[in-house]
């Protein structure tokens, strides 16, 4: 505080220290993979194999993609490969020239083959009884073929035809058929190979004039037709040593096709699968991928696709039953209705691969009363795919419509909802004594009274204190008495909201209300250093010597932070004048020393009363609290 104008010293002097205190894949795999290196399923073993150059391993995961083994020690491999009858994984080496033979069940190696030639083996074909792979610099490719039988590599099996190192592909439903496709160029150059002999015979041949404009990235054997997929979307028919347009599939940057001619088809955004010969596909999964394989018996669909943009690892997708398509159903309730009248609940199912019959479907009717659900009458859908029913709901709340297609054959099964507000009554619900305020620590019992219900007569009585170091509690809970009653007393130190608390029944809402019992802090003033006590007026007085210092020492309820108010006021003229005030933090228990500088002259009347003030004394948990006035005296 600062001296006055009239000259009396009414300086308020803290205590020196010492004294003062944010269509899917169906599952997501737990392998990354920088760098791709082929991918192959296998149904006997239920493992998938993928090919990680950058790391020269070999990884294995099951149908889930969850990583079960890996093999190392495979220098810059750039292909897998699997025979027919999953006993033998092969894997390109580039780096060491040679074809790794792994064990499929443990990744153990077998044996290694030796191909001669400094530039490859780069892709890998079963086909012919035998292990293909193409090799060569960008002027020069060409296949050799390894013969596991007896272990024999050929090279120079197909010179002055491709360019680079070939992409190949066999196919089961083919099992003497090779594809290739050039890729040291973008002029389309490709064939399909007859490999049942010693040295494979050209079935048909195309060298190349730039039709596919962009050049050849993935080629796929067609089972069941004299066809190849080029690129996921151009389909090739082969004949009489040619090829010729035979159709294309929209959308498309490679594919797998499985080995009764189902085709999966990527893009960097979509996965789509498509029926044997029909251009529309089945299904359509968003998310991409940059390689495909089948499971062999059909059953998923293995994706590996970027986790970011380009240059980030690949993740392996698991996408179940992708050759099953999945109809759309849609279900339409109105957003709300009144209780025991009359509503309509429609919808639509579609797929694009024709119901061979108007589906049946199921419905599930789940409310308040029966959170399991109850089955109502099956629903006959139209020929257009619309459908609809009407319901008398009963019970009020939230209703939910649960409306099942079981699927069939061709269909996967599909399950969609709507909710339905159906009104329920509100309750007459008070909670007394009302808002008011309260000395610290007072005890205060709360009434909460409930009026008619349908079922549910249990009341909660909570209690929220202000300050997140006290979380909202409850004090009490039961069924209310004959009168509706119930009560709960609470002992009151801070700010605090009490509420009662009605969960609602099948027919009545949930109502909630709410009082503030706000509270108090406790506050005293110790003095010392006086000679005396003695009443002037109608008040008592601390008597102090002209020279002595008053030490007032302030208790109050404390809390973190917390500080004390002080008003200090001087007698002059007859009238109590604001000499000046200031904030004070409070220690250790909650005392806040303070000494008042001494007038050094008599006759001076004084007083000084100390405050909580809600929100300027550093916090907001109790309601502001004004204390009462110390007066003090100074004599001779």
């Amino acid at each position: 505080m600062r001296r006055s104008a009239l000259g009396v010293l009414a300086l308020l002097v803290a205590v020196p220290t010492g004294l003062v205190s944010t269509a899917q894949p169906a599952s997501a795999a737990t392998v990354s993979v920088p760098s791709l290196a082929g991918l192959v399923a296998d149904d006997v073993h239920g493992r998938v194999f993928i090919g990680n150059r950058d790391t020269g391993t070999v990884l294995a995961t099951d149908y889930s993609g969850n990583l079960v083994d890996s093999a190392a020690g495979i220098d810059g491999v750039t292909d897998l490969a699997l025979s027919p009858d999953s006993q033998v994984l092969y894997a390109a080496s580039w780096t060491t020239h040679k074809v790794v033979a792994l064990d499929p069940a443990t990744l153990d190696e077998i044996t290694r083959y030796t191909t001669a030639t400094t530039h490859g083996p780069r892709h890998l074909a079963f086909a012919g009884g035998k292990v293909w792979f193409s090799y060569g610099d960008q002027w020069s490719g060409n296949l050799g073929s390894i013969n596991p039988g007896t272990g024999a590599v050929t090279m120079n099996q197909y010179p002055n035809r491709v360019w680079g190192q070939a992409i190949l592909d066999g196919a089961s439903g083919k099992p003497d058929s090779l594809a290739v496709g050039e890729t040291g160029l973008s002029t389309d150059s490709m064939a399909v190979l007859d490999v049942s002999g010693a040295a494979p015979v050209e079935t048909a041949f195309h060298g190349g004039n730039y039709t596919l404009n962009d050049g050849i990235g993935d080629i796929d054997l067609v089972p069941g037709a004299a066809q190849v997929l080029v690129n996921g979307k151009e389909k090739q028919a082969y004949s009489d040593g040619g090829f010729t347009a035979a159709g294309a599939y929209a959308g498309g940057d490679q594919a797998d096709i499985s080995a009764t001619g189902l085709v999966a088809t990527a893009t960097d955004s979509q996965v789509k699968v498509f029926k044997p010969g029909v251009p529309v596909p089945v299904n359509t999964f968003s998310g991409g991928a940059d390689a495909l394989a089948w499971a062999p018996d059909e059953s998923k669909l293995f994706v590996l696709t970027r986790t970011g943009g380009y240059g980030t690892p690949y993740a392996l997708g698991v996408l179940d039953a992708p050759a099953v398509a999945k109809p759309t159903l849609t279900v339409t309730a109105p957003s709300s209705s009144p209780r025991a009248q009359q509503l309509t609940v429609s919808g639509t199912i579609a797929s694009a691969v024709p119901f061979a019959a108007d589906p049946t479907l199921t419905v599930l009717r789940k409310d308040l009363e029966h959170p399991s659900g109850t089955a109502l009458p099956d629903v006959q859908v139209a020929p257009d795919g619309s459908w609809s029913f009407p319901d008398t709901p009963t019970v009020g709340g939230s209703v939910t419509y649960v409306v099942s297609y079981a699927g069939d054959a061709d269909h996967q099964s599909v399950t969609s909802q709507d909710s339905v507000a159906v009104s329920r009554t509100t309750p007459s619900l008070t909670l007394k004594p009302g808002t008011a305020t309260y000395t610290y620590g007072k005890q205060v019992t709360f009434t909460a009274h409930l009026g008619t219900t349908y079922q549910n007569r249990t009341v909660q009585i909570w209690v929220d204190p202000a300050g997140s170091d006290r979380p909202r509690t409850l004090v009490r809970s039961g069924v209310v008495n004959s009168n509706g009653d119930i009560a709960a007393t609470v002992t009151l130190s801070r700010n605090t909201a009490v509420s009662a608390v009605y969960a609602g029944d099948a027919r009545i809402a949930p109502r909630t209300v709410s009082v503030a019992a706000n509270t108090k802090v406790r506050i005293s003033v110790a003095v010392t250093r006086q000679y005396k006590t003695a009443a002037i007026g109608s008040h008592r007085y601390y008597w102090f010597h002209k020279a002595t210092s008053p030490l007032l020492t302030t208790s109050m309820t404390p809390y973190p932070g917390r500080q004390v108010r002080m008003d200090f006021q001087v007698h002059v003229n007859g009238t109590w004048q604001n000499a000046d005030s200031a904030y004070f933090e409070l220690g250790a228990g909650g005392k806040a020393p303070v000494v008042i500088e001494t007038p050094n002259r008599v006759g001076i009347k004084a007083r000084v009363r100390s405050s909580y003030i809600r929100g300027t004394s550093g916090d907001s948990v109790n309601t502001t609290t004004v204390g009462g006035w110390t007066y003090l005296y100074w004599t001779r």
